[in-house]
C-alpha cells in the first residue's frame, strides 16, 4: 500500500474586495491558497479492466487521477461543426469505427452521419467515450500485440467528469454498455472514471473503487441491478417514437404486428413483425429500433427473441434480415438463432408488392431464422 500525498496551490491576489471578504468571514489572507490531498493506494498491475475514483466536488478526484495516471487523464476536446462524428475518431478504418461506436451503446446509424453538436446529450457522451478510446487503443477486433516491450498502460482509458453532463438513465445505461463492451472483448481497453456521481458504480461494476469522499480504497465488484422488461403489443401510432431512429425507411407497413418493450411504463424498444406473402405461417421481423439512450445492453436483442417467441408458440418460423452489426454478431453467438442467408451486396431490388418497402441493394445482409422459444 502506497501513500499518495498531493498538494496543489493557487495564487491569492491583493484587492480591497478580497480583503473585505477575509474580514468578514475571518479568512486567513495569505499569498496563496494551498490543499492537499491524501490517500492510500495499492498497486493496481494490470490484472483489472473498470477502475472508479468518485467523490464529491472539490474532493481531489482529477488532482489524483493525474497523479495516477498523468497525460493519459482525458478531458473532452471541442469537436468541429462540419464534419460527421464518424469522420472524427482518428484513422481508423470505417468497420472499425462502427464497431467502437455500436461498443459504447451508440448504434444509430442515422446519427452516426450528423455533426456533434446536433445530437442529444446522451449520444454526445457515448462519442465521447468513443473518441476517448479511439485515442488510447483499438477495437478488440483489430490486431494488437503482445510484445513484452509494449506500455502495459497503453491500452488506458482515464475519463474524467464521467456523466456529469447527461441525465442519470442515460448515465447508468451507458455505464453498463461501456462495462459490457470492455469486459467481453469488444473493446481493447481498460477503463478508469472519473466522476462526482455515485450512481453509476453498480452499472460498471467497477473492479475497484477509491472514495475520495472518506480517501478509503477498495476493491470489489458491485453486481449489476437487473433491468426487467415488459413487451405488450401496440398500435402502429407507437412508431412515431422510433421512426426517426431506424436506420432504413421511417415507413411501417400497415399490416404489420407492433410491439414495445416497456422498462417502469417508459417505451424503451419497438418491434414490428410482417407475414411473408405466398408463404404459409412465416413472419419476419421488419423493424427493430431501441432508443438511444437505453442503447448498448441488449434491449433490443432480447425484445427481438420475445417477439420471435410469441409467434413459434403460434405455430409461425420467423426470420430477421439484418444489416446492422450489432444485431449480425449478436445472433451469431446466439444458440437462438441460426443464419440461412448472407449477401454480400443484399437481396435484390425495391420490392413492388410493398410500396413502403426499402431494399437492401448493394448492402451486406444476413438472414437468421429464430430456432429457440422465448427466452
Amino acid at each position: 500500500m502506497a501513500r499518495i500525498d498531493v498538494e496543489v496551490a493557487c495564487p491569492v491576489f491583493d484587492s480591497f474586495r478580497v480583503r473585505q471578504v477575509a474580514g468578514m468571514f475571518d479568512v486567513a489572507a495569505a499569498d496563496r491558497a494551498v490543499e492537499r490531498f491524501s490517500v492510500d493506494m495499492p498497486e493496481l498491475g494490470t490484472a483489472w479492466k473498470i477502475g472508479l475514483i468518485v467523490g464529491p466536488s472539490g474532493s481531489g478526484k482529477t488532482t489524483i487521477a493525474r497523479r495516477l495516471f498523468g497525460e493519459r487523464l482525458y478531458r473532452r476536446d471541442p469537436w468541429p461543426d462540419d464534419r460527421a462524428v464518424v469522420d472524427c475518431l482518428g484513422e481508423l478504418p470505417t468497420k472499425q469505427i462502427v464497431g467502437l461506436l455500436t461498443a459504447v451503446g451508440f448504434s444509430s446509424p442515422p446519427s452516426w452521419i450528423k455533426p456533434y453538436g446536433v445530437l442529444s446529450g446522451g449520444e454526445q457522451f457515448r462519442c465521447d467515450l468513443a473518441r476517448a478510446i479511439a485515442r488510447a487503443s483499438t477495437p478488440a477486433t483489430s490486431p494488437t500485440s503482445n510484445d513484452e516491450d509494449d506500455d502495459p498502460d497503453g491500452d488506458l482509458v482515464v475519463f474524467d467528469e464521467y456523466t456529469s453532463v447527461v441525465d442519470r438513465t442515460v448515465a447508468r445505461i451507458g455505464s453498463a454498455a461501456i462495462a459490457k463492451a470492455i469486459r467481453v472483448g469488444r473493446i481493447g481497453c481498460r477503463l478508469v472514471a472519473v466522476t462526482c456521481h455515485y450512481d453509476v458504480a453498480e452499472w460498471l461494476e467497477a473492479d475497484w473503487v477509491l472514495d475520495m469522499a472518506t480517501a478509503t480504497f477498495s476493491r470489489r465488484r458491485l453486481r449489476r441491478p437487473s433491468v426487467r422488461l415488459e413487451v405488450v403489443r401496440c398500435r402502429h401510432e407507437a412508431w412515431r417514437l422510433f421512426a426517426r431512429h431506424h436506420y432504413l425507411s421511417g415507413a411501417l407497413n400497415r399490416a404489420a404486428r407492433c410491439y414495445l418493450a416497456l422498462w417502469d411504463d417508459t417505451p424503451v424498444a419497438f418491434c414490428a413483425t410482417l407475414s411473408l406473402i405466398g408463404r404459409r405461417n412465416r413472419w419476419r421481423i421488419s423493424r427493430l429500433v431501441t432508443l438511444p439512450d437505453y442503447q448498448g445492453i441488449g434491449i433490443g436483442s432480447r425484445l427481438a427473441e420475445t417477439v420471435a417467441g410469441l409467434h413459434v408458440e403460434q405455430g409461425h418460423r420467423v426470420n430477421v434480415t439484418a444489416g446492422h452489426p450489432a444485431l449480425i454478431a449478436h445472433c451469431r453467438r446466439s444458440p437462438r438463432w441460426h443464419a440461412v442467408g448472407v449477401r454480400k451486396t443484399g437481396w435484390g431490388e425495391t420490392r413492388r408488392c410493398y410500396r413502403e418497402y426499402h431494399g437492401s441493394a448493394g448492402r451486406a445482409m444476413v438472414s437468421f431464422e429464430y430456432i429457440g422459444g422465448r427466452p
